[in-house]
Protein backbone atom coordinates (compact mmCIF):
# COMPACT_ATOMS: atom_id res chain seq x y z
CA UNK A 1 0.00 0.00 0.00
CA UNK A 2 2.81 2.40 0.88
CA UNK A 3 4.77 1.61 -2.28
CA UNK A 4 1.68 2.04 -4.45
CA UNK A 5 0.88 5.38 -2.82
CA UNK A 6 4.43 6.70 -3.32
CA UNK A 7 4.58 5.55 -6.96
CA UNK A 8 1.28 7.20 -7.85
CA UNK A 9 1.83 10.74 -9.13
CA UNK A 10 -1.29 12.91 -9.01
CA UNK A 11 -1.20 16.60 -9.99
CA UNK A 12 -1.51 18.64 -6.82
CA UNK A 13 -3.38 21.50 -8.51
CA UNK A 14 -6.25 19.11 -9.38
CA UNK A 15 -6.29 16.63 -6.52
CA UNK A 16 -4.80 18.73 -3.71
CA UNK A 17 -2.21 17.62 -1.19
CA UNK A 18 -2.60 14.08 0.07
CA UNK A 19 -3.56 13.78 3.73
CA UNK A 20 -3.41 10.60 5.74
CA UNK A 21 -5.65 9.68 8.64
CA UNK A 22 -4.61 9.51 12.32
CA UNK A 23 -1.71 7.17 12.89
CA UNK A 24 -1.09 6.62 9.18
CA UNK A 25 2.40 7.35 7.87
CA UNK A 26 4.60 6.70 4.89
CA UNK A 27 8.39 7.19 5.20
CA UNK A 28 11.49 6.43 3.22
CA UNK A 29 15.27 6.65 3.63
CA UNK A 30 17.06 8.28 0.73
CA UNK A 31 20.78 8.49 -0.10
CA UNK A 32 21.58 11.57 -2.18
CA UNK A 33 24.80 12.42 -4.02
CA UNK A 34 25.60 15.94 -2.71
CA UNK A 35 27.53 16.95 -5.84
CA UNK A 36 25.00 15.97 -8.51
CA UNK A 37 21.84 15.94 -6.41
CA UNK A 38 20.92 12.49 -7.74
CA UNK A 39 19.18 9.88 -5.60
CA UNK A 40 21.49 6.88 -5.16
CA UNK A 41 19.21 4.62 -3.13
CA UNK A 42 15.73 4.60 -1.64
CA UNK A 43 14.54 2.36 1.16
CA UNK A 44 10.80 2.36 1.79
CA UNK A 45 9.66 1.71 5.34
CA UNK A 46 6.61 -0.41 6.06
CA UNK A 47 3.09 0.96 6.22
CA UNK A 48 2.47 3.43 9.11
CA UNK A 49 6.14 3.57 10.12
CA UNK A 50 7.39 7.14 10.62
CA UNK A 51 11.14 7.83 10.62
CA UNK A 52 11.72 10.41 13.40
CA UNK A 53 15.51 10.36 13.97
CA UNK A 54 18.71 9.30 12.23
CA UNK A 55 22.44 9.26 13.03
CA UNK A 56 25.76 7.88 11.80
CA UNK A 57 27.51 5.79 14.46
CA UNK A 58 30.72 3.87 14.99
CA UNK A 59 30.87 1.09 17.57
CA UNK A 60 34.00 0.13 19.52
CA UNK A 61 33.40 -3.55 18.80
CA UNK A 62 33.32 -2.98 15.02
CA UNK A 63 36.34 -0.74 14.43
CA UNK A 64 35.91 1.90 11.72
CA UNK A 65 32.72 0.44 10.25
CA UNK A 66 29.99 3.08 9.97
CA UNK A 67 26.39 2.21 10.75
CA UNK A 68 23.24 4.22 10.14
CA UNK A 69 20.67 4.11 12.95
CA UNK A 70 17.11 5.19 12.20
CA UNK A 71 14.52 5.73 14.92
CA UNK A 72 11.06 4.64 13.75
CA UNK A 73 7.67 5.19 15.40
CA UNK A 74 4.82 2.81 14.51
CA UNK A 75 1.30 4.27 14.15
CA UNK A 76 2.40 7.59 15.63
CA UNK A 77 -0.21 10.07 16.86
CA UNK A 78 0.93 13.67 17.22
CA UNK A 79 -1.70 14.93 19.66
CA UNK A 80 -1.76 13.38 22.17
CA UNK A 81 1.71 12.03 21.39
CA UNK A 82 1.78 8.26 21.43
CA UNK A 83 3.05 5.44 19.25
CA UNK A 84 0.29 2.84 19.31
CA UNK A 85 2.57 0.27 17.71
CA UNK A 86 5.61 1.16 19.82
CA UNK A 87 8.93 2.05 18.24
CA UNK A 88 11.84 0.43 16.45
CA UNK A 89 15.53 1.14 15.91
CA UNK A 90 16.63 0.11 12.43
CA UNK A 91 20.36 -0.55 12.05
CA UNK A 92 21.88 -0.34 8.57
CA UNK A 93 25.45 -0.97 7.46
CA UNK A 94 26.85 1.33 4.79
CA UNK A 95 29.40 0.37 2.14
CA UNK A 96 32.76 2.08 1.72
CA UNK A 97 31.55 4.28 -1.14
CA UNK A 98 28.59 5.44 0.92
CA UNK A 99 26.13 4.54 -1.82
CA UNK A 100 24.24 1.57 -0.38
CA UNK A 101 22.55 0.70 2.92
CA UNK A 102 21.93 -2.84 4.05
CA UNK A 103 19.60 -3.70 6.94
CA UNK A 104 21.42 -5.45 9.81
CA UNK A 105 18.56 -5.84 12.30
CA UNK A 106 15.59 -4.14 13.95
CA UNK A 107 15.25 -3.52 17.69
CA UNK A 108 11.80 -3.09 19.23
CA UNK A 109 11.40 -0.42 21.92
CA UNK A 110 8.31 0.62 23.87
CA UNK A 111 8.36 4.38 23.06
CA UNK A 112 9.29 6.74 20.23
CA UNK A 113 13.09 6.78 19.64
CA UNK A 114 13.12 10.56 19.27
CA UNK A 115 16.88 11.31 19.35
CA UNK A 116 20.08 9.40 18.53
CA UNK A 117 23.68 10.47 19.27
CA UNK A 118 26.97 8.50 19.04
CA UNK A 119 28.88 8.41 22.33
CA UNK A 120 32.28 6.86 23.12
CA UNK A 121 31.95 3.79 20.89
CA UNK A 122 28.29 3.28 21.80
CA UNK A 123 25.10 5.18 21.06
CA UNK A 124 22.75 7.33 23.16
CA UNK A 125 19.07 7.00 22.29
CA UNK A 126 16.16 8.93 23.73
CA UNK A 127 13.22 6.52 23.99
CA UNK A 128 10.29 8.69 25.05
CA UNK A 129 11.54 10.24 28.28
CA UNK A 130 14.13 7.51 28.91
CA UNK A 131 17.80 8.14 28.13
CA UNK A 132 19.52 4.88 27.22
CA UNK A 133 22.97 3.70 26.12
CA UNK A 134 22.95 0.92 23.54
CA UNK A 135 25.69 -1.22 22.01
CA UNK A 136 25.55 -3.17 18.78
CA UNK A 137 24.63 -6.84 19.06
CA UNK A 138 24.33 -9.57 16.44
CA UNK A 139 20.53 -9.78 16.45
CA UNK A 140 19.49 -6.46 18.03
CA UNK A 141 20.78 -3.40 19.90
CA UNK A 142 21.84 -4.23 23.46
CA UNK A 143 20.71 -1.91 26.25
CA UNK A 144 23.56 -1.14 28.64
CA UNK A 145 22.32 1.71 30.84
CA UNK A 146 19.21 3.84 31.45
CA UNK A 147 18.22 7.11 33.11
CA UNK A 148 14.54 7.64 34.00
CA UNK A 149 14.69 11.19 35.35
CA UNK A 150 14.13 13.29 32.22
CA UNK A 151 10.68 14.80 32.92
CA UNK A 152 8.62 14.53 29.73
CA UNK A 153 10.08 13.66 26.32
CA UNK A 154 13.62 13.87 24.94
CA UNK A 155 13.78 16.31 22.01
CA UNK A 156 17.52 16.16 21.24
CA UNK A 157 20.80 14.75 22.52
CA UNK A 158 24.26 16.31 22.12
CA UNK A 159 27.59 15.04 23.44
CA UNK A 160 30.91 16.77 24.09
CA UNK A 161 33.64 14.74 25.80
CA UNK A 162 32.09 12.77 28.64
CA UNK A 163 29.26 15.30 29.08
CA UNK A 164 25.83 14.71 27.57
CA UNK A 165 23.36 17.54 26.92
CA UNK A 166 19.77 16.26 26.88
CA UNK A 167 16.94 18.61 25.84
CA UNK A 168 13.46 17.95 27.15
CA UNK A 169 10.46 18.98 25.06
CA UNK A 170 9.09 21.05 27.96
CA UNK A 171 11.74 21.32 30.69
CA UNK A 172 14.77 22.85 28.94
CA UNK A 173 18.27 21.34 29.16
CA UNK A 174 19.77 18.67 31.41
CA UNK A 175 23.51 18.04 31.69
CA UNK A 176 24.27 14.35 32.20
CA UNK A 177 27.48 12.48 32.92
CA UNK A 178 28.06 8.78 32.38
CA UNK A 179 29.88 7.16 35.29
CA UNK A 180 31.46 4.15 33.63
CA UNK A 181 32.49 2.24 36.78
CA UNK A 182 28.99 2.38 38.30
CA UNK A 183 27.31 2.21 34.85
CA UNK A 184 25.13 5.19 35.82
CA UNK A 185 23.84 8.18 33.84
CA UNK A 186 23.83 11.05 36.36
CA UNK A 187 22.01 14.39 35.87
CA UNK A 188 24.37 16.90 37.50
CA UNK A 189 22.90 20.23 36.27
CA UNK A 190 19.77 21.65 34.66
CA UNK A 191 17.96 24.91 33.90
CA UNK A 192 15.76 27.00 36.20
CA UNK A 193 13.17 27.92 33.52
CA UNK A 194 10.83 25.69 31.52
CA UNK A 195 11.74 25.90 27.83
CA UNK A 196 9.89 24.00 25.10
CA UNK A 197 13.06 23.07 23.23
CA UNK A 198 12.93 22.32 19.50
CA UNK A 199 16.67 22.23 18.74
CA UNK A 200 20.06 22.80 20.35
CA UNK A 201 23.73 23.03 19.47
CA UNK A 202 26.84 22.77 21.66
CA UNK A 203 29.02 25.90 21.67
CA UNK A 204 31.83 24.82 24.00
CA UNK A 205 32.54 22.66 27.05
CA UNK A 206 30.20 24.67 29.30
CA UNK A 207 27.83 26.42 26.86
CA UNK A 208 24.88 25.39 24.73
CA UNK A 209 22.47 27.33 22.51
CA UNK A 210 18.82 26.23 22.56
CA UNK A 211 15.73 27.31 20.64
CA UNK A 212 12.14 26.81 21.76
CA UNK A 213 8.85 26.57 19.93
CA UNK A 214 7.78 30.05 21.07
CA UNK A 215 10.55 31.67 19.03
CA UNK A 216 13.25 32.29 21.66
CA UNK A 217 16.95 31.56 21.28
CA UNK A 218 18.91 31.22 24.51
CA UNK A 219 22.57 30.63 25.30
CA UNK A 220 23.02 28.73 28.57
CA UNK A 221 26.30 28.29 30.40
CA UNK A 222 27.33 26.23 33.40
CA UNK A 223 29.06 28.15 36.24
CA UNK A 224 32.85 27.96 36.40
CA UNK A 225 32.71 26.05 39.70
CA UNK A 226 30.27 23.37 38.50
CA UNK A 227 31.16 19.82 39.54
CA UNK A 228 30.20 17.07 37.11
CA UNK A 229 31.94 14.35 39.12
CA UNK A 230 28.94 13.64 41.34
CA UNK A 231 29.94 11.49 44.28
CA UNK A 232 28.16 8.43 45.52
CA UNK A 233 25.57 8.74 48.27
CA UNK A 234 27.32 8.12 51.65
CA UNK A 235 24.19 6.42 52.98
CA UNK A 236 24.74 3.59 50.54
CA UNK A 237 21.23 3.79 49.05
CA UNK A 238 22.35 5.57 45.87
CA UNK A 239 19.40 7.94 46.20
CA UNK A 240 21.48 10.92 45.05
CA UNK A 241 20.31 10.59 41.45
CA UNK A 242 16.64 10.72 42.42
CA UNK A 243 17.01 13.72 44.76
CA UNK A 244 17.43 17.39 44.01
CA UNK A 245 16.05 20.86 44.57
CA UNK A 246 12.32 20.74 43.72
CA UNK A 247 12.85 17.48 41.83
CA UNK A 248 15.69 19.08 39.84
CA UNK A 249 19.44 18.73 39.75
CA UNK A 250 21.71 20.04 42.49
CA UNK A 251 23.43 22.58 40.19
CA UNK A 252 21.85 25.16 37.88
CA UNK A 253 23.03 26.80 34.67
CA UNK A 254 23.12 30.54 33.94
CA UNK A 255 21.43 32.46 31.13
CA UNK A 256 24.13 34.12 29.06
CA UNK A 257 22.03 35.47 26.14
CA UNK A 258 18.32 35.69 25.40
CA UNK A 259 16.54 36.85 22.23
CA UNK A 260 13.02 36.55 20.84
CA UNK A 261 12.98 35.76 17.11
CA UNK A 262 9.22 35.81 16.68
CA UNK A 263 8.74 32.46 14.90
CA UNK A 264 9.42 28.85 15.80
CA UNK A 265 13.06 27.91 15.28
CA UNK A 266 13.49 24.44 13.77
CA UNK A 267 17.28 24.08 13.65
CA UNK A 268 20.42 25.60 15.16
CA UNK A 269 24.00 25.08 14.01
CA UNK A 270 27.35 26.57 14.93
CA UNK A 271 29.21 27.00 11.65
CA UNK A 272 31.12 29.29 9.28
CA UNK A 273 29.47 30.45 6.05
CA UNK A 274 32.58 31.75 4.29
CA UNK A 275 36.06 30.15 4.07
CA UNK A 276 38.27 31.47 6.84
CA UNK A 277 35.38 33.36 8.43
CA UNK A 278 34.49 33.45 12.11
CA UNK A 279 32.04 31.01 13.65
CA UNK A 280 28.43 32.03 14.17
CA UNK A 281 25.11 30.43 15.11
CA UNK A 282 22.84 29.90 12.09
CA UNK A 283 19.14 29.23 12.67
CA UNK A 284 16.19 28.39 10.42
CA UNK A 285 12.52 29.01 11.17
CA UNK A 286 9.22 27.33 10.38
CA UNK A 287 8.27 29.99 7.81
CA UNK A 288 11.52 29.57 5.85
CA UNK A 289 13.62 32.30 7.44
CA UNK A 290 17.39 31.93 7.85
CA UNK A 291 19.24 34.08 10.39
CA UNK A 292 22.56 34.37 12.21
CA UNK A 293 23.73 35.27 15.66
CA UNK A 294 27.32 36.54 15.49
CA UNK A 295 29.69 37.24 18.41
CA UNK A 296 31.34 40.62 18.89
CA UNK A 297 35.13 40.50 18.89
CA UNK A 298 35.73 43.84 20.66
CA UNK A 299 34.09 46.04 23.28
CA UNK A 300 34.28 48.97 20.87
CA UNK A 301 32.01 47.24 18.33
CA UNK A 302 29.61 46.20 21.07
CA UNK A 303 29.31 49.73 22.46
CA UNK A 304 28.86 51.19 18.97
CA UNK A 305 26.01 48.87 17.95
CA UNK A 306 24.38 49.12 21.38
CA UNK A 307 24.15 52.90 21.03
CA UNK A 308 23.05 52.60 17.38
CA UNK A 309 20.24 50.23 18.39
CA UNK A 310 19.17 52.64 21.15
CA UNK A 311 18.94 55.57 18.69
CA UNK A 312 17.18 53.44 16.05
CA UNK A 313 14.48 52.49 18.58
CA UNK A 314 13.66 56.17 18.99
CA UNK A 315 14.07 57.32 15.38
CA UNK A 316 12.61 54.32 13.55
CA UNK A 317 9.78 52.80 15.63
CA UNK A 318 7.85 49.79 14.22
CA UNK A 319 5.07 50.56 11.72
CA UNK A 320 2.34 49.25 14.03
CA UNK A 321 3.53 51.34 16.94
CA UNK A 322 4.62 48.45 19.10
CA UNK A 323 7.55 48.94 21.45
CA UNK A 324 10.63 47.24 20.01
CA UNK A 325 12.17 46.35 23.36
CA UNK A 326 8.93 44.80 24.59
CA UNK A 327 8.70 42.68 21.42
CA UNK A 328 12.23 41.28 21.69
CA UNK A 329 11.50 40.55 25.39
CA UNK A 330 8.15 38.87 24.71
CA UNK A 331 8.69 35.80 26.93
CA UNK A 332 11.96 36.58 28.71
CA UNK A 333 13.85 39.91 28.96
CA UNK A 334 16.27 40.32 26.06
CA UNK A 335 19.84 39.90 27.28
CA UNK A 336 23.24 40.50 25.63
CA UNK A 337 21.83 40.44 22.07
CA UNK A 338 21.57 43.44 19.71
CA UNK A 339 18.92 43.50 16.97
CA UNK A 340 20.86 43.58 13.70
CA UNK A 341 17.67 43.89 11.61
CA UNK A 342 16.86 47.15 13.37
CA UNK A 343 20.40 48.48 12.93
CA UNK A 344 20.29 47.65 9.19
CA UNK A 345 17.33 50.02 8.79
CA UNK A 346 19.82 52.88 9.21
CA UNK A 347 20.66 52.75 5.49
CA UNK A 348 17.00 53.17 4.49
CA UNK A 349 16.37 56.24 6.64
CA UNK A 350 16.21 59.84 5.47
CA UNK A 351 19.52 61.67 5.16
CA UNK A 352 18.70 64.15 7.90
CA UNK A 353 17.90 61.36 10.41
CA UNK A 354 21.04 59.47 9.39
CA UNK A 355 23.12 62.59 10.00
CA UNK A 356 21.58 63.27 13.43
CA UNK A 357 22.13 59.66 14.60
CA UNK A 358 25.69 59.63 13.27
CA UNK A 359 26.46 62.87 15.11
CA UNK A 360 25.23 61.33 18.36
CA UNK A 361 27.69 58.48 17.73
CA UNK A 362 30.53 60.91 16.86
CA UNK A 363 30.63 59.52 13.32
CA UNK A 364 29.53 60.45 9.83
CA UNK A 365 26.77 58.43 8.08
CA UNK A 366 29.24 56.74 5.73
CA UNK A 367 31.23 55.41 8.69
CA UNK A 368 28.09 53.93 10.25
CA UNK A 369 27.18 52.23 6.96
CA UNK A 370 30.75 50.90 6.69
CA UNK A 371 30.51 49.41 10.19
CA UNK A 372 27.28 47.61 9.24
CA UNK A 373 28.85 46.29 6.04
CA UNK A 374 32.00 45.11 7.84
CA UNK A 375 30.16 42.94 10.35
CA UNK A 376 28.15 41.38 7.50
CA UNK A 377 31.17 40.51 5.37
CA UNK A 378 33.10 39.17 8.35
CA UNK A 379 30.59 36.36 8.92
CA UNK A 380 28.25 35.88 5.98
CA UNK A 381 28.45 37.72 2.67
Amino acid sequence: MTAAFLRESLPEDKFGSSKAGPGMWSSQIRIVNPQSGETVQKIYLEQNEAAVSIALCKFASHGETIFVLVGVACELLINPRQARGGGEIHTYSINEEGTKLELVHKTVVDEVPSAICPYQGRVLIGVGKLLRIYDLGKKKMLRKCENKYIPNYIASIQAIGHRIIVCDVQESVHWVRYRRHENQLVVFADDTYPRWVTSATVLDWNSVAVADKFGNITVLRLPADVNDDVQDDPSGTKALWSRGILNGAMQKCEVLCMYHIGETVLSLQKTTLIPGGSEAIVYTTVSGGIGMLVPFTSHEDHDFFQHLEMHMRNESPPLLGRDHLAYRSYYFPVKNVIDGDLCELFNSMEGSKQKSIAEELDRVPSEVSKKLEDIRTRYAF
